[in-house]
């Protein structure tokens, strides 16, 4: 744990590809990498819940203490009169809610001092959301995208990046380098940890091998990290496309087998 990633230049093992591997009982150790955006802005209230943000605000207005407005307007002036008005129409809002039918609340504006100084309140869909660009980071605000990259191969292509570990490196370190190798080093991340919180085991197809080595399947360990600013990279070798997606959409892109084994780790926000 002590050694750094800066360290673990290629160039410095001087064993044989092959004796660089990290095996166990024949499976392949491999490290994957859940990359997160978390949301951005709060989900959209259940109905419930506004119905009950409603009420709790109509009690609040009828229960608060009058307001000394001789305090904080002088008698007579354009800004009492205005002051005065709001409030008696808040007042008749107030009483009638609780009678008033559902069509009658949706006109309700909650935010009318933030209108009078001209507030303007952005958009809860951009500009992405309306292209459906998976692409892009500015997406689905209010819930946490998952990076998932495209392997050039034709079955089971759609995965989280991950790679092999490599002696004498720990699982966050081959984490921080297959993430470098595969997506590029224009992204500002961070590891969650230095241990990881999923695993997913999977068998080869008979008779696969690689560096010189038959392996039985792959035991993966899957470690956290959330993204701050940049973009993936694609260098079309490893590979060939990417896409920031929820735990739902996630269904459209993987492998069945592979998304029971990961769903458990992903939020439902």
């Amino acid at each position: 744990d002590q050694l750094s990633s800066t360290e673990l230049d290629k160039n410095e093992i001087k064993l044989p590809k092959f004796d660089k591997i990290e095996v166990h009982d024949g499976y392949r150790i491999v490290a994957g990498i859940v990359l997160t955006r978390s949301p951005v802005i709060l989900r959209d209230p259940h109905p419930f819940e506004r119905e009950y943000y409603l009420y709790q605000q109509r009690l609040e207005q009828i229960h608060a203490p009058p307001f000394p407005v001789d305090f904080y307007f002088k008698k007579g002036s354009v800004a009492e009169k205005k002051w005065r008005e709001k409030r008696e129409r808040e007042k008749v809002e107030s009483l009638s809610a609780f009678g008033a039918s559902k069509g009658d609340l949706k006109s309700e504006k909650f935010d009318d001092e933030s209108s009078d100084e001209g507030v303007k309140i952005a958009s809860r869909v951009t500009l992405a959301d309306m292209k459906n660009d998976v692409k892009s980071l500015d997406r689905v605000l209010q819930r946490t995208l998952y990076l998932i990259v495209k392997k050039p191969r034709d079955e089971h292509s759609w995965q989280f990046p991950q790679g092999g570990v490599e002696k004498p490196e720990t699982l966050l370190q081959t984490a921080t380098r297959e993430l470098k190798e595969e997506c590029g080093s224009n992204m500002d991340i961070w590891f969650v940890g230095r241990r990881p919180f999923g695993y997913y085991e999977y068998e080869y197809p008979p008779g696969y091998s690689r560096d010189q080595m038959k392996f039985s399947g792959a035991k993966v360990f899957f470690m956290k990290a959330h993204i701050f600013a940049g973009q993936v990279e694609v260098d079309n070798k490893e590979i060939v496309d990417f896409a920031w997606v929820t735990k739902q959409e996630m269904q459209k892109y993987v492998h069945a087998e592979y998304y029971n084994a990961v769903k458990d780790m992903l939020s439902e926000l």
